[in-house]
């Protein structure tokens, strides 16, 4: 039985047309740090329709991406195919996940905020391991989606959270993504 959560998102992920690009954030520091990103196993969380996995994919990570939404998940898995790449894509209710412990060379959060999951992020990754989280700031209320501030990040909230961390890149703003602008922040560091 669908969750309502798996339902809206089923939902918009199927009138979404387009390949959709991998973030300018992940883009940003693969581009600056391609020299330290030594590929591995790597983990995309809420997914979607597969842009930042497929991406990963491409850079010679072996990556395992999950999301919610069984449509979104589908059109991933057949772009992946199309380019033949192997992704592992699973259904998952990120409310209702383990993840592993010490598995993960490499774990990227987009647009997305669960911040009980956090603690497994940490908790995911190898030592040495590199996370890249990127979301949306409190500002983001004022001028559109999302508004509600369970989803949007405090003023240097992700340093907080990854206080423990090397941190190689943060950043906070308003930001374009797609031709869109918002509020966001974006952190990528190390696990030592």
């Amino acid at each position: 039985m669908a969750t309502s959560d798996q339902a809206k998102w089923d939902q918009e992920h199927a009138i979404k047309q387009g390949e959709g690009a991998p973030a300018s954030f992940l883009r940003q520091v693969f581009h600056f740090e391609s020299w330290r990103m030594a590929s591995g196993r790597a983990l995309d969380i809420a997914t979607g329709r597969g842009r930042n996995a497929i991406f990963l994919a491409e850079k010679g990570f072996a990556v395992e991406a999950i999301d919610i939404s069984p449509v979104a998940l589908e059109e991933a898995q057949r772009r992946a195919a199309q380019r033949g790449l192997a992704v592992t894509f699973s259904q998952v209710d990120l409310d209702h996940i383990e993840l592993p412990e010490a598995q993960y060379d490499l774990i990227v959060n987009i647009n997305f905020l669960l911040r009980s999951l956090v603690p497994q992020i940490r908790k995911a990754l190898k030592v040495g391991g590199r996370v890249v989280f990127e979301t949306y700031l409190i500002e983001q209320q004022t001028i559109g989606h999302p508004k509600n501030p369970a989803y949007l990040l405090r003023h240097h909230e992700l340093l907080e959270h990854f206080s423990d961390f090397r941190v190689f890149y943060y950043r906070e703003g308003k930001f374009s993504e797609g031709g869109k602008e918002a509020y966001r922040a974006g952190l990528y560091g190390q696990k030592v």
